[in-house]
């Protein structure tokens, strides 16, 4: 059963969506010129009315997750708009919108749904790190351009649609880890093993021992193919391979040591799932 802060999240972050997409859909028509013309200001009078009217509702906390979630929403909005009624050379980023507000979106839904003791407003991984922070930056950059000087590169459609799919492949999987995992999934890698957690190898486990890393690294590449960022496309390979290398091998040396053999056996039947990347051994 979802909690009160997921509650407070799903309702924030459909609701910006619905409000924001109703404010959109006269773009469409031919009634829609002057709107269109003003739509930047329309949607943050909108962020800013909405925003107020969460703060007289919500305190604390539950503030906070809506503001998030509301944020994420209204980008997602913006996202579906942009994909739809830009011009062709903008519409990729339309996509990467959406798939960017989802995903840390269904983050913390996920979390609040399967594990609820560790939630916290770190479940939206909005403050992952500096690092992922620079590189979402700089495939806007990148992005922006490429766009300037040749416009023509973003509206490749076999590159952006191989993108869409591994970002739609990569998200699922990560879902279906998360879910399949359940209290025993986690942000955060763990050194000190908790009472109840268990050694998951059923479901998606099965196939690879880190489904969700798995997801997240291709749905990253995903993102700068749907862009057509050749650059940052070879860079968030890279820089993803050796973020998950690291991680794989730390968390597998703390697995090893909560479940011993049976965690041994396990890495001989089943692979990591991430290309070249083997995890700790003993």
């Amino acid at each position: 059963m979802l909690i009160y802060h997921g509650k407070v999240s799903l309702y924030s972050f459909f609701g910006y969506v619905i409000v924001s997409t109703l404010l959109l859909l006269p773009i469409n028509s031919t009634a829609g010129s002057c709107i269109y013309q003003h739509i930047w200001w329309i949607l943050t009078f909108h962020y800013i009315l909405a925003t107020i009217l969460l703060f007289r509702c919500f305190s604390g906390d539950a503030f906070q997750v809506a503001v998030r979630a509301g944020f994420l929403g209204l980008v997602f909005s913006v996202g579906l708009f942009v994909s739809h009624l830009a011009p062709p050379s903008w519409r990729v980023f339309g996509w990467y919108m959406c798939f960017m507000s989802f995903f840390h979106y269904s983050e913390y839904l996920m979390i609040a749904l399967t594990n609820p003791r560790t939630l916290s407003l770190d479940s939206f991984i909005l403050n992952h790190s500096m690092e992922y922070g620079v590189a979402a930056v700089a495939s806007w950059a990148e992005f922006l351009i490429e766009h300037y000087f040749f416009p023509g590169l973003k509206e490749i459609c076999v590159i952006s649609s191989i993108g869409l799919v591994l970002c739609v492949g990569g998200e699922v999987l990560r879902k279906l880890a998360m879910l399949t995992a359940s209290t025993n999934f986690n942000h955060v890698v763990q050194s000190v093993r908790e009472n109840d957690h268990q050694l998951v190898t059923h479901g998606v486990y099965a196939y690879c021992r880190h489904p969700s890393y798995v997801g997240w690294f291709y749905w990253s590449i995903g993102t700068q193919l749907i862009l057509v960022n050749p650059i940052c496309t070879i860079a968030y390979t890279v820089a993803s391979w050796r973020f998950f290398n690291e991680r794989v091998y730390l968390e597998e040396y703390s697995l090893l040591h909560f479940f011993g053999d049976d965690y041994f056996q396990y890495q001989k039947r089943v692979g990591t799932g991430l290309p070249f990347i083997h995890g700790f051994k003993l």
